[in-house]
């Protein structure tokens, strides 16, 4: 018999790495994408307070386009650029400490004459028509429903408090150039312009586009009742859980 011709020796496989390497690759493109719109393109943040509710609530994860205000900067070509205007919800670096972000409704811009009268808004002399507002406490403040004209409070900034006065014409709060007065619109609870003062334009981040994600907590949003007890250990993880709100996933905020 014919011994079997000798079969060459077989090294380790090297045909994962081409496929290694588009995939790695195409995962430094994403993270390139990523980071260029996380860049120029939108702000991610989170909605920490009840300020903005019913709009906005605790737990919702949002993403502000930071082109539209952009002022013919990096992708205007993308986006056109338009003023801001009342209406508006954007997210700002807060005046008082600028490493942290807020957001809340534009209600006046540069030359409004904003006043409010029992808790109605007037810009201009006209009251807004607010079907986003709400009054959660039912009672009325003298400083927060009739500002400026009601007594000041111990929540006011103490520069904002001495600074004010210099924007008062007529009982009328007279909005700055390159300055916004904003709110929440939640108006009982929202610690707004009303309590630190204007917006400068340059600290405006960008205009909110959507809810991308949101999460209840249900240790705030299903507190047990009095004598109440979890059924066991078990049970423990799922009430410290978020839970989704689904229906609020990709939502357009206008």
């Amino acid at each position: 018999m014919t011994a079997p011709a000798p079969q060459p020796e077989v090294g380790p496989s090297t045909g994962h790495r081409p496929e290694f390497h588009s995939r790695f690759k195409a995962l430094v493109e994403i993270v390139v994408i990523f980071l260029f719109a996380i860049t120029f393109v939108v702000q991610a943040s989170k909605v920490p307070t009840e300020s903005m509710e019913n709009t906005l609530l605790v737990g919702d994860y949002l993403l502000a386009d930071k082109l539209h205000f952009g002022n013919g900067g990096v992708g205007s070509w993308l986006l056109p650029y338009r003023d801001i205007r009342g209406g508006d919800i954007v997210v700002f670096h807060f005046p008082l400490v600028s490493s942290q972000y807020l957001v809340k409704r534009v209600v006046g811009v540069p030359g409004d004459h904003v006043r409010l009268h029992d808790g109605i808004v007037y810009v201009n002399g006209t009251p807004l028509k607010e079907d986003y507002a709400i009054h959660k406490l039912g009672t009325r403040d003298s400083y927060r429903d009739n500002f400026p004209a009601g007594l000041s409070t111990a929540a006011v900034n103490t520069r904002w408090r001495s600074e004010l006065p210099h924007h008062i014409t007529n009982g009328e709060l007279v909005v700055p150039e390159g300055k916004y007065f904003v709110m929440g619109d939640n108006r009982d609870v929202s610690l707004d312009s009303r309590y630190w003062g204007f917006v400068p334009r340059e600290n405006i981040v960008g205009h909110v586009l959507m809810v991308y994600l949101s999460l209840q907590d249900r240790r705030t949003s299903q507190a047990p009742a009095a004598g109440d007890k979890l059924s066991s250990s078990g049970n423990m993880l799922t009430h410290l859980l978020p839970t989704p709100r689904w229906k609020r996933t990709f939502l357009l905020i206008r």
